[in-house]
């Protein structure tokens, strides 16, 4: 991840990994860790973790004891989001591959079919946005303060509407791009919010809850 992203830096800009010993993540579930970078506390960019899953929207929280998150961001135009698209809130989610659950007619019953841009799954991101927050995660947990995050979706390409029509990943490959989303004014960051072009992505897994690769 420090190599890949070594082709966004400026001269004089450093990467700090704070991430510690990451261990082999062959899935990221809701409410676990996963790495992120994001702006550095001082300055400069930083490689860190944080909990899968932005604070949900107060009108759904009613009659509820606990806020598991949101995973996935939609609707960058609702009052919720507004505060987080900031530049100092933008981060960007490496990934190898990621999975949709199967809705062709016949398919088993939450069968994950998983993308990557080749089979060689190269390290690319999703465009992300982070947050830390306290609130109550789980009811065993008790009120803690995280540091949270949700990547963006868009309409789906072709290979991802042929399996799941309703959204996909928020997915930028290029270096330019990773630079675009993290310090562009708003306006320009959002025009990343849109499908990788047909062709882009291949299936190089299906069935199993966690990619093997």
């Amino acid at each position: 991840m420090r190599h890949v992203f070594e082709g966004v830096m400026e001269d004089g800009e450093t990467l700090v990994d704070q991430s510690g010993n990451l261990p082999a993540m062959s899935g990221i579930w809701p409410d676990y860790s996963a790495p992120i970078i994001r702006h550095g506390k001082n300055g400069g960019w930083q490689l860190s973790t944080a909990r899968w899953g932005m604070p949900t929207p107060a009108t759904y929280l009613k009659g509820k004891r606990t806020d598991p998150g949101v995973t996935n961001i939609r609707n960058t135009s609702s009052q919720h989001w507004r505060p987080w698209l900031g530049v100092q809130h933008r981060c960007l989610v490496p990934f190898t591959s990621f999975s949709e659950i199967d809705t062709r007619r016949g398919s088993p019953r939450n069968h994950p079919i998983w993308f990557a841009l080749g089979q060689d799954r190269p390290l690319v991101f999703f465009a992300g946005i982070r947050t830390q927050w306290t609130s109550v995660r789980k009811l065993k947990e008790g009120e803690v303060t995280a540091e949270l995050f949700g990547f963006l979706t868009s309409a789906p390409n072709a290979e991802v509407a042929a399996i799941h029509p309703k959204a996909m990943p928020v997915i930028l490959t290029k270096p330019a791009e990773w630079r675009q989303w993290l310090t562009a004014p708003i306006q320009d960051a959002l025009t990343l919010q849109r499908p990788l072009p047909n062709g882009s992505l291949q299936i190089v897994a299906e069935g199993e809850r966690e990619d093997a690769v």
